[in-house]
């Protein structure tokens, strides 16, 4: 198991920022590559972004290309979300997850381990 814990998230003007955190514990956090979902109300848990285990490479869905940034600090077992330019579509539960796969996947089942989820409300 790897316990992980998200935090950061709110309630915000459209147009503004947030910057999530999800901090994971034991000491494998280097093995994973980390990535963001969102599930809005009604909607399908969707990827957001993932940067892999130890060389910085990220990918992101494209409705937040731009806006959003994932990066990861391996001494801290945290990876982090910087949004900005928020819009009220937007608005979801934010979770974060860890997967064994290779390279930068964006399918939720490849993610074994998830956080509780942290929610951003993005007001118009």
């Amino acid at each position: 198991q790897v316990p992980l814990v998200e935090s950061g998230g709110g309630l915000v003007q459209a147009g503004g920022s947030l910057r999530l955190s999800c901090a994971a514990s034991g000491r494998t956090f280097g093995s994973y590559a980390m990535g963001w979902f969102r599930q809005a109300p009604g909607k399908e848990r969707e990827f957001v972004a993932v940067v892999s285990r130890s060389d910085g490479r990220t990918s992101y869905t494209n409705s937040v290309k731009g806006r959003f940034t994932i990066s990861r600090d391996n001494s801290k077992s945290t990876v982090y979300l910087q949004m900005n330019s928020l819009q009220p579509e937007d608005t979801a539960v934010y979770y974060c997850a860890a997967s064994l796969g290779l390279g930068l996947p964006s399918r939720r089942d490849y993610y074994a381990h998830w956080g509780q989820g942290t929610q951003v409300t993005v007001s118009s």
